[in-house]
């Protein structure tokens, strides 16, 4: 296990402002018009680089990996980072599964929070996801849900924080959309990133239906291949004992970070890092 407590450390740079603010800078996108990843990209070994896809997690949308987009597309990397529609794992891998569908060649899984969820049943069974990165995310085992894991161990804050949206669909069903409170999202979701821009990314938050916390699993691709796990150790939304519990049972290959919930903002070089980490071990 890899530990990263702030300073650069074994090739990391844990730059969060610096990272954060060139990405808003440059105006990176979380994903294109198109899923496609091609023209492949070739490694230094000869093959083409997987495509890295980035599957963000509740309260987030595609612009959280902005960071770790420009770190990889940099370092060669074909990136995809579709969105999530946060309605339920198995609809949800089923709408990403659609998206891998659409491209060729190997792929590596990448889910943040939630995300982790999703990834976790859509990379089940497909010969082309080479690998699955977890970034303080969940890694559930079938029958298991994202609301029973996080209650699992203490230090949870998240439910005191959400504020729960009633809506009905025009076939008449209906559910409830949660987000986080805008003034609690800072402390909550993203304390180590700047002020200003959490506000930002509060604003913009996509909610996740109620149901989709208490939906289970029904599938879990870490049981079948190598996976690596960024855990948050000052995370308030997922306990870092629960994100241990889960990349200890995963066997996964983990680094801890002294970071919030919102790592990927926070410390995009080193989950870049981590990504590529991936990528190269398993081509």
């Amino acid at each position: 296990m890899i530990s990263i407590r702030g300073a650069r450390r074994n090739r990391f740079v844990v730059g969060a402002v610096a990272a954060a603010a060139a990405a808003a800078a440059l105006g990176t996108f979380a994903a294109t018009g198109s899923a496609s990843a091609s023209p492949r990209t070739p490694s230094a070994a000869g093959g083409a680089k997987p495509t890295i896809v980035l599957e963000h997690g509740a309260f987030a949308d595609g612009s959280s990996w902005n960071g770790v987009i420009q770190k990889l597309r940099a370092d060669g990397y074909p990136v995809v980072a579709p969105a999530d529609p946060l309605r339920g794992p198995a609809s949800d891998a089923a709408a990403l599964r659609s998206v891998l569908d659409h491209i060729s060649g190997p792929k590596i899984l990448v889910g943040h929070s939630y995300g982790g969820s999703v990834i976790s049943e859509a990379g089940t069974n497909d010969p082309q996801v080479k690998g699955l990165v977890y970034v303080a995310a969940f890694l559930p085992a079938p029958g298991e849900s994202a609301a029973g894991l996080t209650g699992k161990f203490p230090g949870s804050t998240l439910a005191g924080t959400l504020d729960a949206v009633p809506y009905t669909l025009p076939d008449g069903s209906s559910g409830t959309d949660l987000y986080v409170q805008q003034d609690k999202f800072h402390h909550q979701f993203a304390a180590d990133v700047p002020a200003a821009q959490a506000a930002l990314m509060a604003a913009e938050q996509r909610p996740i239906a109620q149901a989709a916390l208490d939906e289970k699993e029904t599938s879990a691709a870490w049981e079948q291949k190598p996976s690596w796990d960024v855990i948050t150790t000052q995370d308030l939304n997922i306990p870092a004992a629960t994100q241990r519990f889960m990349a200890k049972r995963a066997h996964a290959h983990t680094t801890e970070v002294a970071a919030s919930h919102s790592v990927a903002v926070s410390h995009p070089d080193v989950v870049a890092h981590v990504i590529e980490e991936a990528a190269r071990a398993t081509r």
